[in-house]
């Protein structure tokens, strides 16, 4: 007996001293490529990094502002388009999914939760660049908002589901109709961690540059309509990365450290915000 417990023990350590080691390692891992983007990326960034357009090959100076806008363009757009079918499939999901219906969402966001997301911006190639014409930022913001939805699904419908169910049925027990007993009582709780759900959407589109590839292209210039090629920041590290010349490569880095931090700050917000709605349980 008592040497069954000691080999317990001992199982039971070593596998914890694995398991912390495993995560060490990870965690090591991570902090390597952060300090290795940020010493390397900090060195680009200026104010006309921030400010100006890009400049030929040869010429010093210039800096990604239209990179920064278009991004920021096509996720808004692709977040506008995603969100509210998100949250609404996930509160239907959380409160009123049932049988084969609710089943195969579920299903569907799972998988489309694991697509690959060069499959997703052949889709958008077929879906949108190929009837309009040419390549453009509405056709990106439709391939991102492809990548965001199940996530927001499903991140929604979790933290529907954390709500208190006597929360709701306090609000019917008052006479409330169930729409505006969700609207008013259910939705505002899960709040936080609907917010939680589409800051991730966002940091896992936010650095995708294989969809952008069939349907912004990019461009050196300012893009005058949502109809036309747009600049990015994952298209713009993809193009100067691979380029010959170190000033290019140098402004890669650059955009590589604005992602780092962007991805972190939403991640952050998005960590807060759930430990926010975990605390008001």
């Amino acid at each position: 007996m008592l040497k069954s417990l000691l080999v317990r023990r001992f199982w039971s350590a070593f596998m914890s001293v694995v398991a912390a080691l495993c995560a060490g390692l990870a965690a090591t891992v991570l902090a390597l490529i952060v300090v290795f983007v940020v010493t390397r990326g900090a060195k680009a960034l200026n104010w006309a990094f921030f400010t100006k357009l890009p400049m030929p090959v040869g010429m010093e100076g210039g800096g990604v502002a239209n990179a920064i806008v278009g991004s920021g363009e096509i996720i808004l757009m692709a977040s506008l388009a995603a969100v509210p079918i998100g949250v609404i499939a996930g509160i239907y999901l959380a409160l009123f999914g049932r049988g084969r219906l609710a089943a195969s969402v579920r299903f569907f966001s799972d998988v489309l939760t694991g697509m690959p997301s060069i499959a997703i911006g052949v889709f958008a190639y077929a879906l949108v660049v190929l009837p309009i014409g040419k390549f453009s930022a509405l056709s990106a913001s439709v391939a991102l908002a492809v990548i965001m939805l199940p996530i927001v699904v499903r991140t929604t419908e979790e933290a529907v589901r954390l709500v208190p169910s006597t929360i709701r049925e306090g609000a019917l027990a008052l006479g409330l109709p169930a729409w505006k007993a969700t609207m008013i009582v259910t939705v505002p709780s899960a709040r936080p961690g609907i917010v939680t759900g589409t800051l991730l959407a966002v940091a896992r589109v936010a650095g995708e540059s294989a969809p952008l590839l069939f349907t912004a292209f990019g461009s050196q210039f300012w893009a005058k309509t949502v109809f036309g090629p747009t600049a990015a920041l994952p298209l713009l590290i993809f193009n100067y990365a691979i380029s010959p010349y170190p000033d290019w490569q140098q402004i890669a880095w650059g955009c590589a450290f604005v992602l780092v931090v962007l991805v972190f700050a939403l991640n952050l917000i998005a960590r807060l915000a759930f430990s926010s709605q975990i605390h008001a349980r």
